[in-house]
């Protein structure tokens, strides 16, 4: 039977996270999963050939196209991030495309009603003078890989400050408050914190412990992904500081530098992407639970160790003995998240599919369960999220895939769908039922 009842899986409430495996050797995988005969998809909510930008007018429009600032067959999407108004309202639906090349007019979007020929168009986020300055301006915004909607109706805004690779600006951490699109909060990375030509930071996680309806979210925490230098950055916002936490956990793992989706390969040596935290909810010791994009280990680490900042004094030797293995799946996957219930959600490359893990149980293949399998819509998950929606309680998984593979190795066809953002109750998933 392909799903188990959410119940069975709730039941491993007696054993926390570090409990089960500060003590065992890691857990291997079996080499192949055996597949059910039915499976689940999940449905879309937005499709793209290629990304469709609005401008603030035609001419805009054309004179990038002139000076190269826009190439519409350019620009990749890589994250989804979703804010439901807790008055109600409708939702809005924000994705990011890093300037990975030149032809990108704008990192940070979100989706419209318009219908043009290849998706929804898209505009620039909080604004397009946020981004027109492209690089010259390192109070916008330079390239944007990923964003984090915290429960306090807060944009956290991951800017790598590169563009081509090509670093303009430092890296910062930019926060809009989406009840009003204005700038809150902002900091700029000290160069202790990332390594000049060197970091490419990717990925945010923010972990409010305060948060409402009795918390003023005014204690937070972030960890920052830098996968090129190999290192998490952890950003302690009340007191104003960062720091980096670089050793062999944070390192990948050479022989999954090969990634392999749909029968096309490419080459990529990074270290940390995926980040979660365990829910404050469960009431167990809580960790940051996270993994190296070419590497098979599930990795954590206390949030209490993590989070000072005398513990990362040593540097490389730094509270080695904290760190978990969880267990090794044999396999990349890219992005993941947790829900509050603790199970952590993530994309798998080989089977082409999104598997869950109860955080209660041991990290193998008999307790990572298949929820969705579909080899065409969920080519490489560069974006996940859990998204709570404020009208019920209920939760929801947002995706969204890209077909990175195809775009490495230069076989895109823009006369396709490539580019999807997809939908279900994190409930639904878990227990078989259709999407809502």
């Amino acid at each position: 039977m392909l799903f188990l009842p959410l119940i069975l899986w709730i039941a491993y409430t007696n054993v926390c996270l570090a409990q089960y495996h500060i003590n065992r050797p890691r857990q291997n995988f079996p080499d192949t999963f055996k597949f059910p005969t039915e499976y689940k998809d999940i449905p879309r909510v937005f499709e793209w050939k290629n990304i469709q930008y609005g401008f603030p007018s035609e001419q805009e429009r054309e004179q990038v196209l002139r000076n190269g600032r826009y190439n519409p067959d350019s620009p990749i999407p890589i994250d989804i991030a979703v804010y439901y108004p807790p008055n109600g309202g409708p939702a809005r639906h924000f994705v990011t495309t890093p300037r990975f090349g030149q032809g990108v007019p704008y990192s940070l979007a979100y989706v419209t009603n318009v219908q043009r020929a290849n998706g929804s168009e898209i505009q620039a986020y909080p604004s397009y003078q946020w981004h027109s300055s492209h690089g010259a301006n390192c109070d916008g915004l330079t390239s944007v890989y990923r964003v984090h909607i915290d429960g306090c109706g807060h944009m956290w805004i991951l800017d790598s400050g590169e563009i081509e690779f090509v670093q303009y600006c430092a890296p910062q951490v930019v926060v809009i408050d989406l009840a009003t699109d204005q700038l809150i909060h902002r900091y700029r990375l000290p160069e202790t914190s990332y390594k000049a030509k060197v970091s490419r930071f990717v990925n945010i996680l923010v972990d409010v412990r305060d948060p409402p309806p009795r918390g003023q979210c005014k204690d937070v925490f972030a960890y920052l992904a830098d996968p090129t230098s190999k290192a998490i950055v952890v950003y302690d916002v009340v007191g104003q500081n960062s720091w980096r936490i670089e050793n062999k956990f944070t390192y990948p793992d050479a022989k999954f530098g090969t990634h392999t989706v749909a029968g096309e390969s490419f080459e990529l040596l990074d270290g940390p992407l995926a980040l979660a935290v365990t829910p404050l909810e469960l009431g167990i010791r809580r960790h940051l639970i996270f993994h190296a994009l070419s590497n098979e280990l599930e990795l954590a680490i206390p949030l209490d160790i993590l989070n000072n900042a005398t513990n990362w004094q040593r540097g490389l030797s730094a509270s080695l003995s904290e760190f978990i293995t969880l267990g090794k799946r044999g396999v990349q996957c890219a992005s993941h998240a947790i829900s509050r219930q603790g199970f952590l959600f993530c994309g798998f490359l080989e089977p082409i599919g999104i598997f869950a893990w109860n955080i209660r149980t041991p990290y193998n293949r008999q307790n990572v369960q298949l929820l969705a399998l579909n080899p065409d819509t969920l080519q490489f998950v560069s974006g996940l999220k859990i998204v709570e929606r404020p009208s019920d309680g209920r939760e929801e998984l947002w995706l969204l895939s890209d077909r990175l593979q195809k775009i490495f190795a230069g076989t895109i066809d823009y006369r396709e769908i490539n580019y999807r953002v997809l939908r279900c109750g994190v409930d639904d998933l878990l227990q078989g039922r259709g999407c809502f």
